[in-house]
């Protein structure tokens, strides 16, 4: 039986480019619920994007009113993966994909049945997991660089100590050669202690 054929872990495809089924070649049929429009994927087969931000993937069995839950994936491209993991495992040759290379990189589970279908789904989705943003932003390593100390070098724990302990300070007197006529203040003492605002709420 073909099925079985393609379902055997040894099974890798030698399938051109034109036997393939993509899915980029044959448009999803229309979604008859509305909570379907609007959350499955507009290329990918089988993924569905929910709430949480997260995308999820499910497969229909073959001439069965039942589906094999494949999991919750952080990326659309994950949750396509799994898919094609379990369409070629279910369908075998007719599979639609999402993925020229699924059927020749994918690891094929021995057998249909569901718990072997997820597994192998949930393999091939973290193979595809994408790396963590953090690791883009980590600074490239210099072989020949030197180390300066600046908190040493410039003084900056005392002068840290210095700006803390001037904040508790009262503020400076004005003091100088200004013309107290130009402020407009020529009855106004400036060390005597004035409110900033002026008014009650």
């Amino acid at each position: 039986m073909e099925l079985s054929d393609a379902s055997s872990s040894s099974h890798r495809s030698t399938l051109s480019d034109d036997e393939l089924l993509l899915a980029s070649r044959y448009p999803k049929k229309r979604a008859g619920r509305k909570k379907f429009k609007e959350t499955r994927h507009p290329i990918y087969r089988g993924v569905r994007l929910r709430n949480s931000g997260k995308w999820v993937c499910e497969v229909r069995e073959p001439n069965k009113k039942t589906r094999i839950w494949l999991g919750t994936f952080p990326t659309a491209e994950m949750a396509a993966r799994a898919h094609d993991v379990a369409a070629i495992a279910l369908r075998g040759r007719s599979a639609c994909l999402n993925f020229a290379d699924s059927a020749s990189t994918l690891h094929i589970p021995a057998s249909v049945d569901p718990k072997d279908i997820q597994r192998a789904a949930a393999e091939a989705a973290e193979a595809f997991r994408p790396p963590d943003d953090h690791e883009y932003l980590r600074p490239a390593v210099v072989e020949e660089g030197f180390y300066l100390d600046e908190e040493v070098e410039f003084g900056m724990p005392g002068l840290l100590t210095d700006m803390a302990e001037a904040m508790l300070l009262p503020p400076p007197n004005c003091v100088g050669n200004y013309d107290n006529d130009h402020f407009g203040a020529n009855s106004m003492d400036f060390d005597a202690d004035m409110s900033l605002w002026s008014y009650s709420i």
